[in-house]
């Protein structure tokens, strides 16, 4: 678990949501990886009285989310060039499911 405070923001322009709005980031898990540590499952939570799943819908394919959640694991030292959205039925109430592969599982090996 990484906990931070960060704010990140959507566009409006996803497949599941047309809201534009600012989302707080609460913490990181690393909720699964395989045993050659090269794919796993990355869940970005968020504060759910800024993003409301059940009022806005998911923020899966919001470009500008993600552009963010890019920006944002590369200042806290972790490599994002192997992260993406994870399918849409991996999403959950409270958090955003996020692909990630060897560089990134490594990066957050050793800073988190």
């Amino acid at each position: 678990m990484y906990k931070l405070n960060a704010t990140l923001h959507t566009s409006g322009g996803g497949y599941w949501s047309n809201t534009k709005a600012a989302v707080e980031i609460t913490r990181l898990q690393l909720a699964y990886t395989n045993d050659e540590l090269d794919f796993g499952e990355l869940r970005v939570y968020f504060n759910t009285a800024t993003w409301d799943t059940h009022k806005l819908g998911l923020i899966y394919t919001d470009k500008q989310f993600m552009r963010e959640l890019k920006e944002l694991l590369t200042a806290k030292g972790f490599d994002a060039s192997d992260v993406g959205y994870s399918e849409q039925g991996m999403q959950g109430d409270t958090y955003v499911s996020c692909d990630v592969g060897e560089r990134f599982i490594n990066t957050f090996m050793q800073n988190a």
